[in-house]
C-alpha cells in the first residue's frame, strides 16, 4: 500500500476527489434544470 501511495501523491487523491464532487453537483443541477425545464 505504501508503494501506492507514493506513486499518487496526497495533492492528486484531493484534486481528484474536488472535480468528482464538482461534477456530480454539476450534473445534478443540469438534471434540475431539465427536470423542471420538462415540466413547465
Amino acid at each position: 500500500m505504501s508503494n501506492f501511495e507514493e506513486r499518487f501523491p496526497r495533492s492528486l487523491w484531493v484534486r481528484l476527489i474536488i472535480y468528482i464532487a464538482v461534477g456530480h453537483l454539476f450534473a445534478a443541477f443540469l438534471y434540475l434544470l431539465f427536470e423542471l425545464g420538462a415540466k413547465s
